[in-house]
């Protein structure tokens, strides 16, 4: 594999540190002026861009990085792990978007105590902040790979990188200008992605030489992946949509419900040829250099292009760290203000984005602390997705099963569902149960035994009476 020389490497900063000042005089013009612009961009983003942006929800750098890493290792059928978002997105326009964007409200927490109450609400809350928490923490983690790699610098310095300019970003844009910066972003990580993948096949002389010397499990559909592990992956991700902020907050930023609809159909597009291209990239990272750490299946193939190429890749890399970092640190923000911060000091709105600000100033730091004690990404990720596939359940019953509907029950149940969900990837998936699965029946469990019990007493009472 052959190295950038120094001038290759200066060309390639100078491109990074160009496109970086470039944005961030964009996003100081797009800038939120007010709350509502910073929350929900005013209500009025295109639906073909808020498309775009909950794409890059969930194919940003730890799903960009994460995916060609669990392919280096398992096969193609990695790429289900953003399949599974078109599947989810498909599912969320055609059944759900209506219920929540007609809530009128843009965090998951707050729709969800219309049909539950108060302390359910801040208990979603809280476990939507941890597993962001965590999912910024991959996004650290991935994103200094590519940036390390190209930049010719350490881990430490890349994530210090990752976090100052992706703050600077979500600090001052909000919704709105994260929103209009991600359309860049976005464009022209897809080309990068289509570059590496030009590279990578062109190295491999295409797929079949691949598939003749490769074992054949790189190339079937559950890979050493397994159907188990896949269903879990498809079913999480779905719930994931199901109930993450960014989501709901994107779409509470439609001018209509029909918008809405139409974003999500948009998103579950462009969702699927990108997971089936980082697929592929990671198999050809195996193939041409299977000694490598897997974390830079992706970022390997910057060492053989031309610096021009290879520095629209490493910015192309690079923006999607800050789409997924800002997006991620964004719906936090939104969570703590909208939940906590606003009922308990009932501010101006001139005081509610001042302090939105500094909330969000120190949301960029906080994964910084974290980032060296989880190397293994997709994981990572997938253990974020079911906490946040817990909300969902909960969610759709308030939505659908209102005769379950209690406010200590669905408590209970999420309570119930984070501690086991967590202690269940903490100990490796005891007896092969992913805690994908921890996660959906824990609050269907736990309600289900609410609604019994509180059956059984009113029945006793309405026996005295």
């Amino acid at each position: 594999m052959s190295e950038f020389g120094s001038i290759d490497t200066a060309i390639i900063v100078a491109m990074i540190i160009a496109y970086i000042l470039f944005t961030s005089w964009l996003t100081v013009r797009l800038r939120s002026r007010t709350s509502a612009q910073f929350m929900v961009a005013g209500r009025a983003l295109p639906a073909a861009v808020i498309g775009i942006l909950l794409m890059s929800e969930f194919v940003g750098a730890k799903s960009t990085v994460g995916t060609a890493q669990e392919a280096f290792n398992s096969g193609i059928a990695s790429a289900w792990s953003v399949i599974g978002a078109s599947i989810g997105f498909l599912l969320f326009g055609l059944f759900f978007v209506r219920k929540l964007y007609g809530s009128g409200e843009y965090t998951i927490s707050a729709a969800i105590a219309q049909k539950y109450g108060r302390s359910t609400m801040l208990t979603v809350s809280i476990i939507m902040i941890y597993a962001l928490l965590l999912v910024n923490v991959g996004n650290y983690i991935s994103g200094a790979a590519a940036i390390s790699t190209v930049m010719k610098i350490n881990l430490p310095v890349a994530m210090c990188i990752i976090a100052a300019v992706s703050t600077f970003y979500f600090v001052f844009g909000g919704l709105k200008g994260v929103a209009y910066v991600t359309l860049l972003h976005t464009g022209i990580k897809v080309v990068g992605v289509g570059l590496i993948l030009g590279v990578a096949l062109y190295a491999t002389g295409g797929i079949q030489p691949m598939m003749d010397q490769m074992p054949a499990h790189y190339f079937t559909w559950d890979g050493k992946i397994g159907p188990a592990t896949i269903i879990a992956w498809t079913f999480g991700t779905v719930g994931a949509i199901f109930s993450t902020q960014f989501i709901v907050q994107a779409i509470s930023g439609s001018a209509s419900a029909n918008d809405a609809r139409r974003s999500c159909l948009y998103a579950a597009a462009l969702c699927f040829p990108l997971g089936v291209a980082l697929a592929l990239i990671g198999v050809a990272a195996k193939y041409l250099h299977p000694g490598i750490n897997s974390l830079y299946a992706l970022p390997v193939f910057l060492q053989g292009m031309n610096p021009i190429l290879a520095g629209v890749v490493a910015v192309g890399l690079i923006a999607s760290v800050f789409v997924s970092v800002c997006t991620v640190a964004l719906a936090i923000a939104s969570l703590i203000v909208r939940d906590f911060y606003v009922p308990r000091f009932k501010p101006t709105p001139e005081q509610e984005l001042r302090a939105t600000r500094w909330i969000s100033l120190v949301i960029g730091v906080v994964p910084l602390v974290f980032v060296f004690a989880v190397p293994a990404i997709l994981k990572l990720s997938f253990f974020t997705r079911a906490l946040r596939l817990s909300i969902s359940i909960v969610a759709l019953i308030g939505f659908y099963l209102p005769a379950f509907r209690s406010n200590r029950g669905a408590t209970l149940g999420l309570i119930a569902a984070a501690v086991a969900t967590t202690v269940w990837y903490a100990l490796g998936n005891p007896f092969g149960i992913d805690n994908m699965y921890v996660a959906a029946v824990t609050p269907i469990l736990v309600m289900g035994l609410e609604w019994a019990l509180g059956w059984q007493n009113k029945a006793a009472i309405e026996a005295v009476r």
